[in-house]
């Protein structure tokens, strides 16, 4: 299993923690440092079955820099969106844990993280 994560994220933290008091065997990505390419997130926008714009943090200045509240939300419009999160990765919605079965999830709430890690409380 893959997390992605800002270190300086409460969730990303609160994320970790969890994995850890489960028990459970991860790899962190500092996806900032190590931004994910336009093949990654097309890799995990399928496992998490979402959108480039489902998982685009809009409240961000570069997302704002960019005008991305008005940017369409068409198949048409993914690659568009796909190439400004990996310019961009700020803009990624975090913690993203991918797992080894397959699927993937925003780890934003402890039921995303107990669909990842059932073990945990």
């Amino acid at each position: 299993m893959e997390i992605w994560i800002n270190p300086r994220c409460s969730k990303c933290r609160t994320a970790i923690g969890e994995l850890d008091a489960a028990g459970a065997e991860y790899t962190v990505r500092r996806y900032l440092e190590e931004p994910p390419s336009t093949v990654e997130l097309e890799d995990v926008l399928e496992r998490l079955s979402l959108e480039p714009w489902d998982i685009t943090r809009l409240d961000e200045q570069a997302a704002k820099d960019l005008g991305m509240k008005e940017w369409g939300r068409e198949p048409a419009d993914r690659s568009r969106w796909i190439t400004a999160l990996a310019e961009h990765p700020i803009l990624i919605q975090r913690p993203i844990i991918t797992a080894d079965d397959g699927h993937a999830v925003v780890a934003r709430t402890p039921e995303a993280l107990k669909a990842i890690v059932p073990t945990l409380p």
